[in-house]
């Protein structure tokens, strides 16, 4: 039997998270950001700030693996006020104790595993630790799989929407919240993994 698990990335994850992203964004996200974007990405780059974010000591980085194989990330912090922010700049109370899930990707070949469930709530017990007690994340507001996933966990979006140009498609992004005590229902079988 595999065993699935997930821990801290380290420097020799890079190439990995590197891959991961890529073929994930080409293969679920090819149409939204337009093969122009795609063209343009330069692994070397991708690869120097992957370095850079897992060695930041203010960014929690995991990999979850299944036997030898990396197959997915997960990158989380306390977010920056501009991430939590209303859309007048107004910040909430608790905008001192609120994390951020920058990215949390699966590689689609490994999904329905209940790797993203893993990530997640990894990643929620590290920024538990950090003092966060509320967390955010943004999601395409065409992922309808990865909106299943976060509500799953009992995230909702907010009511805040940003758009972000990628020079060839517009893309609508919805900022999801939920609490860091997570409560997965089915991990297996929705989401990013």
């Amino acid at each position: 039997m595999t065993t699935a698990d997930v821990r801290p990335a380290t420097g020799g994850d890079v190439p990995e998270i590197t891959r991961i992203q890529l073929v994930a964004w080409r293969t679920a996200f090819a149409e939204s950001l337009g093969p122009s974007v795609l063209d343009r990405l330069a692994p070397e780059e991708m690869s120097a700030s992957w370095a850079e974010a897992v060695d930041h000591p203010g960014t929690d980085v995991y990999v979850a693996v299944e036997g030898q194989a990396t197959v997915g990330f997960c990158v989380a912090g306390m977010a920056p006020e501009a991430e939590v922010a209303a859309a007048d700049g107004a910040l909430p109370d608790d905008a001192g104790s609120t994390a951020l899930i920058a990215s949390l990707v699966v590689e689609p070949r490994w999904g329905r595993r209940g790797h993203g469930g893993r990530l997640l709530a990894t990643a929620a017990a590290g920024l538990r630790r950090r003092g966060a007690e509320r967390g955010v994340t943004w999601v395409m507001q065409s992922d309808s799989a990865t909106l299943s996933f976060y509500r799953g966990a009992g995230w909702h979006p907010d009511g805040t929407v940003r758009t972000l140009d990628t020079g060839e498609n517009t893309i609508k992004e919805l900022r999801l919240t939920g609490t860091l005590d997570l409560r997965l229902e089915h991990p297996e079988t929705s989401g990013p993994g």
